[in-house]
């Protein structure tokens, strides 16, 4: 009898100390401060270093950011496709339409940050006026981005486009004059462009403003011809549609539109990225 009661004195003992326990797990989970944390894949520049301004301000938002750098443009919209991702930053909106169309993937944005003018570049031909008769110009493989480098050579008037063509939907085929006889080669990765620049002489390449800085140019006093402010190619915040009401993703918009952001992003690249507020 004696060994049964302490028997049974252990057992109540064990499951007090088990409830005890739980009650202390479930404690600390209730006493959480609440905070989200969202992964976010990023091109390592100039939208990581970006993002990584803005933790301090989102971690007072309640806001925990999980970076993941990415070096090409496919796999962050595959990733957050696939739910690896909570968001993506990395692309301007047509590249991001364009990927929808190809793929299917549901995906949309939830606000412009900043804008990286295009640029042509050289490392043998020192100004515009000096491109010869038949210089191969080199530019991506992205078929979104062709006619923002064919716009680009029009504004420097090194060519002409049809007049009832949509400048922003431009093809090679679509150009009307091209008094140089310029040769369009859209056969490489956008994440090549700089290496070719090193390598290839009198040549033009076409490098997107991440690609450049990552490569140690400026933007504005490497390249030959550059884009104005007004580009309609703004950098935005990428998610899954169903996610497009999540307040943490407008808090991080708004966060990456804050006056300090936007100062920051001024004073790092120096007008080579152009903070926008759309």
């Amino acid at each position: 009898m004696k060994r049964l009661l302490i028997l049974f004195t252990v057992l109540l003992l064990s499951v007090l100390a088990a409830c005890g326990g739980n009650e202390k797990a479930d404690e600390a989970e209730g006493t959480s401060d609440g905070s989200v944390t969202l992964k976010i894949g990023a091109s390592s520049v100039p939208h990581a270093e970006i993002l990584e301004e803005a933790k301090p301000a989102l971690e007072k938002e309640g806001i925990e950011l999980e970076i993941e750098a990415y070096e090409d443009y496919v796999l962050p919209n595959d990733d957050l496709a696939s739910g690896e991702l909570d968001a993506n930053f990395f692309q301007h909106i047509p590249y991001l339409e364009q990927t929808v169309e190809d793929t299917g993937y549901e995906l949309t944005h939830v606000g412009g940050i900043h804008i990286e003018p295009m640029g042509i570049y050289s490392k043998e031909i020192t100004d515009i006026d000096s491109i010869k008769e038949g210089t191969e110009v080199i530019l991506s493989n992205s078929v979104s981005d062709h006619g923002r480098v064919l716009g680009l050579f029009q504004s420097a008037e090194l060519i002409t486009l049809a007049d009832d063509v949509d400048v922003a939907e431009a093809t090679i085929d679509d150009i009307e004059d091209n008094p140089k006889d310029l040769k369009f080669t859209p056969d490489y990765d956008a994440a090549f462009l700089p290496e070719l620049y090193e390598t290839e002489v009198d040549t033009l390449v076409v490098i997107n403003t991440n690609y450049a800085i990552e490569a140690g140019l400026s933007p504005l006093e490497d390249s030959l011809y550059i884009e104005g402010e007004d580009s309609p190619y703004v950098n935005v915040i990428a998610v899954k549609t169903e996610d497009e009401d999540n307040e943490a993703l407008k808090t991080l918009v708004d966060v990456l539109r804050s006056e300090p952001i936007q100062d920051f992003i001024l004073e790092k690249y120096e007008g080579a990225v152009v903070p926008v507020s759309k």
